[in-house]
């Protein structure tokens, strides 16, 4: 999702870190990728580092009580989306990749979205026709973030097996549309919490969903996969 891509060129742009590392630990530990940086710590680990340190800045935020408090909160949550993209830019054209970052960037946007997604629990907001549904947000943040433990476990669970296993894992074409729904629709949540921006809402709560869809989606598609090879060696 940002510089995890960047382990893997020919990876798309949302997650091909995570399949890389699956590989990557199937080669020698002697002979390390040519094309990761030998740097631990790098412009793109950095902003990576940044996102990290960002999430208990956003939660401090969330729970101030006025104006600037919400603002910040987006603003924090914006700026934390268009890092991701950059530092997966930066690993890419300046061929600053590192398998620590490859590994970090996973974690810090399901850390940054995981934490947006519970907040946004604690404070449920008034659906524009339904009036008050505390269950609105709450149904699709559950699928949301048990696809993400679950996928983290499968692919830990890959990694220790064969290539083939490895390989059905590997991140497909539904992760792009999955992560770009889900930054859309938070940032527009998180909008929406003031009274300049509350007639987003509806727009948000219909992103959202469709992005707890497509989780749930992939995560089925990730799971036939498996099934596949599993039938196979059999």
């Amino acid at each position: 999702m940002g510089e995890e891509d960047a382990v893997a060129v020919d990876q798309d742009r949302f997650g091909g870190g995570e399949d890389s590392l699956l590989r990557h630990r199937h080669s020698s530990p002697l002979t390390p990728p040519q094309h990761l940086s030998s740097k631990v710590i790098t412009l793109p680990t950095v902003l990576t580092l940044g996102r990290v340190a960002a999430v208990p800045i956003l939660v401090a935020t969330f729970y101030v009580d006025c104006w600037w408090g919400k603002t910040a909160t987006t603003s924090i949550f914006i700026a934390a989306a268009i890092t991701d993209w950059l530092d997966g830019y930066i690993a890419r054209k300046m061929r600053l990749g590192s398998a620590f970052g490859a590994f970090l960037d996973p974690v810090a946007d399901k850390l940054m979205v995981a934490a947006t997604l519970i907040l946004l629990c604690t404070k449920p907001m008034d659906a524009i026709i339904l009036g008050p549904v505390p269950w609105l947000v709450t149904v699709p943040s559950i699928a949301i973030i048990g696809r993400e433990i679950t996928m983290s476990a499968v692919r830990e669970w890959a990694a220790s097996q064969n290539g083939k296993l490895s390989e059905a894992v590997a991140v497909n074409s539904l992760g792009k549309w999955k992560t770009a729904t889900q930054m859309i629709a938070l940032t527009i949540l998180l909008a929406s919490r003031d009274s300049s921006f509350e007639r987003l809402l509806p727009s948000g709560i219909v992103l959202l969903y469709v992005s707890a869809g497509l989780s749930v989606w992939s995560l089925v598609v990730y799971m036939r996969k498996i099934w596949r090879v599993l039938l196979k060696k059999k």
